[in-house]
C-alpha cells in the first residue's frame, strides 16, 4: 500500500513540463536513442538524489543557512537563463541516426543544473516529500520511498522512449519550433527565479 502512494505522488511530482522533462524532451530530439535513455539515467540519478534530500530534510538546512537559499537562487538564476538562450539559438540539423551528443561531462553539469539548481524543485520537493515522512510510520518510509524513486525512473525512461520513437516524423522546422518553445519556457523559469532572487532581498 505505501509502496503503491508512494510510486502514484512520485510520477504526480515529476509528470508536469519542468525543467526536467524539458531536458529529457530535447535530448531525446537531438541524440541517438542510446545517447539519450544514458542523459535520462543521469538526470534520474540527480532526480533520485534531489529526492533523498528532500525525504531526509534539506529544507532544514535551507531554513537555518538563510545565504544559502539567495546562493542557490542567484546561481540557478544564470545557468538556467544560459541553457535556455543556449535551446533558442541552436539551429537543429535533420535527424539521422549519427548520435551527436554534448559531451559526457556537458550532459552531467546540465542535469545537474537542472535538478539541483531549481529551487522551486528543492522546495516543492521538500514539502511534499518531508510532510508524507512526518505522517509515515517508521517501518513504511522505505517501501514509501522505493515507490517515490521508482516513479522518477519510470517517467523519464518513458518520456525518452516515447520522443525517440517519433521523432524521425519530424522535420529541422518543427525541432527547431521545439527548440524554442523549450528555451523560451526555461527562460520564464529562469525570469521567475531571477524575480524570486529580487524579492529575497526586499523581504
Amino acid at each position: 500500500m505505501f509502496f503503491f502512494q508512494g510510486l502514484t505522488m512520485g510520477l504526480a511530482y515529476v509528470a508536469p513540463i519542468g525543467m526536467q522533462n524539458l531536458f529529457v524532451i530535447h535530448s531525446a530530439l537531438s541524440h541517438s536513442l542510446r545517447r539519450a535513455i544514458m542523459t535520462a539515467f543521469i538526470v534520474i540519478f540527480f532526480d533520485i538524489s534531489l529526492s533523498l534530500s528532500c525525504f531526509y530534510g534539506i529544507g532544514t538546512l535551507l531554513d537555518h543557512v538563510t545565504w544559502l537559499q539567495a546562493v542557490i537562487l542567484g546561481v540557478g538564476t544564470l545557468l538556467v537563463l544560459y541553457i535556455a538562450y543556449g535551446m533558442i539559438r541552436d539551429i537543429p540539423a535533420p535527424i539521422s541516426l549519427k548520435d551527436q551528443p554534448a559531451s559526457l561531462r556537458q550532459t552531467m553539469s546540465k542535469a545537474c543544473i537542472v535538478t539541483w539548481m531549481n529551487p522551486q524543485a528543492i522546495l516543492d520537493g521538500t514539502m511534499l516529500l518531508g510532510a508524507f515522512r512526518v505522517t509515515l510510520p517508521a517501518a513504511e518510509s522505505t517501501p514509501f520511498l522505493t515507490g517515490v524513486l521508482l516513479a522518477s525512473g519510470l517517467w523519464f525512461l518513458s518520456l525518452t522512449g516515447f520522443v525517440a520513437a517519433f521523432r524521425h516524423a519530424m522535420t529541422p522546422r518543427i525541432l527547431r519550433a521545439i527548440n524554442v518553445l523549450c528555451g523560451t519556457v526555461l527562460m520564464l523559469y529562469g525570469l521567475h527565479l531571477g524575480y524570486t532572487f529580487v524579492q529575497f532581498f526586499q523581504i
